[in-house]
């Protein structure tokens, strides 16, 4: 192939022509390069060089725009929980933190999770509630809502003044709105009838209803001396079965989630299970939220080690107790 000048003009001419596309540009300096290397040519003839350097930086220009944008749906692990949200509803309030962080970065400046989801090492649970608050700018908090305080610290770190603001000046146990910040009383107002004195618990409009399954496996340890020291119900694991979101409401950072993580909040699971071992415990969890008890129900078994009857007898029962809100 002729690699003087005329071959440099009919390679400018075809660049020019066919406006740098990447496919016809390719092409021609395959065919240059059978003479001279290619920067060697295009210093003899500027003009190519100077479509080469714009072309060049025309695709790196492409590249970085493509990733320094964000998705239009946006995947949070916020402490171990999973959202999924859309990237308008993360910049909807202007100067917050996640406002500051999906527009003044991009995605490769922000910590990821394994599954490349952006990561912020906060509380998951909560987090549903400082998304809810920036997808339509109000508050709804459960009937009972013990983390309130915790929820404002939640909203400091995101720089959510407005709603760090109300958390401070409401008053225990309110449901926020955006028009008022006065807790709603639209069931409070409404006369008691007979539901209320059998027992039925009024709920505030935040209150999700739903059921609660509580479960535990009891043994007792019974011996034929009165005198020795009695050995009473000893509970193994407290289950919980219900659906996600109200287990953590009710029980919050009591409730082991790590036999069923990374579940959204509004399936449901029959693996979670308490920290602690007392039942009148989750009952007061319970009745503070809101819950009363209306089924039950207990199965009995007697296991003998041996045919001997001076040995203790081990006793044990498997009960649930099916609370209602």
């Amino acid at each position: 192939m002729d690699d003087g000048p005329g071959a440099l003009e009919s390679t400018e001419t075809v660049l020019r022509g066919s406006g740098s596309s990447t496919l016809q540009t390719d092409s021609v300096w395959l065919g240059v390069t059978s003479g001279r290397s290619v920067m060697s040519q295009a210093e003899s003839c500027p003009s190519v060089l100077g479509l080469l350097q714009g072309h060049n930086e025309r695709e790196m220009a492409q590249t970085d725009s493509q990733s320094s944008t964000f998705p239009e749906i946006v995947e949070l692990n916020v402490g171990g929980q999973v959202y999924v949200t859309r990237l308008e509803t993360l910049t909807a309030v202007p100067n917050s933190l996640l406002w500051t962080k999906f527009t003044q970065s991009s995605p490769g400046d922000l910590p990821k999770d394994g599954k490349g989801r952006f990561f912020f090492d906060r509380d998951g649970f909560l987090f549903r509630y400082i998304l809810d608050y920036m997808r339509d700018s109000e508050l709804f908090l459960p009937e009972f809502f013990k983390e309130r305080r915790r929820l404002q610290k939640e909203a400091e770190f995101f720089q959510l003044p407005e709603l760090s603001k109300r958390l401070a000046s409401g008053s225990k146990d309110s449901l926020f709105t955006e028009d008022s910040g006065e807790p709603e009383e639209a069931e409070l107002s409404s006369p008691v009838t007979s539901s209320s004195s059998s027992g039925t618990t009024l709920r505030s409009p935040g209150a999700s209803a739903g059921y609660i399954t509580i479960g535990y496996r009891g043994s007792y340890t019974i011996g034929r001396d009165i005198q020795a020291d009695a050995k009473f119900r000893r509970v193994a694991r407290i289950t919980v079965c219900s659906k996600i979101s109200l287990a953590k409401e009710v029980f919050g950072e009591t409730l082991n989630e790590s036999r069923d993580p990374d579940r959204p909040a509004d399936k449901y699971t029959a693996r979670y299970y308490l920290k602690y071992n007392f039942l009148e415990q989750a009952f007061d969890r319970l009745a503070e939220a809101g819950f009363h008890m209306v089924a039950c129900n207990s199965t009995g078994t007697c296991s003998y080690g041996s045919n001997d009857p001076g040995e203790d007898k081990l006793w044990t029962s498997y009960t649930e107790y099916v609370f209602s809100r």
